[in-house]
């Protein structure tokens, strides 16, 4: 059973960073890794994904330009920097381990999740 644990979330003023970590306990390499996130009464939200190659990735338009997604297959984790962080981005973030190599940005294609690491964004 693979297990996913997120870090490095935490308390961060307006337009300030953060680097979100996923260490997973079996092999990633072949497979998709993604980032969702849920905030308090709202559903959950699809942030960012990379293929198992990191060839390919995509990210939600609300964090665009902002955040990057990267993955070391050496290290079995998956990295999201997030940069110029807004109220708006405060949730708890996961990380999810996809089915296929390829990425996507649907929740449904993801199997295996992390417990969540919170992330507040505010003054």
């Amino acid at each position: 059973q693979v297990q996913l644990v997120e870090s490095g979330g935490g308390l961060v003023q307006p337009g300030g960073s953060l680097r979100l970590s996923c260490a997973a306990s079996g092999d990633m390499k072949m497979y998709s890794m993604g980032w969702f996130r849920q905030a308090p009464g709202k559903e959950r939200e699809f942030v960012a994904a990379v293929s198992w190659s990191a060839v390919t990735t995509y990210y939600a338009d609300s964090v665009k330009g902002r955040f990057t997604i990267s993955r070391d297959n050496a290290k079995n984790t998956l990295y999201l920097q997030m940069s110029a962080l807004k109220p708006e981005d405060t949730a708890v973030y996961y990380c999810a381990q996809g089915r296929w190599a390829l990425a996507s940005m649907n929740a449904t294609e993801f199997v295996h999740w992390g417990q969540g690491t919170q992330v507040t964004v505010s003054s």
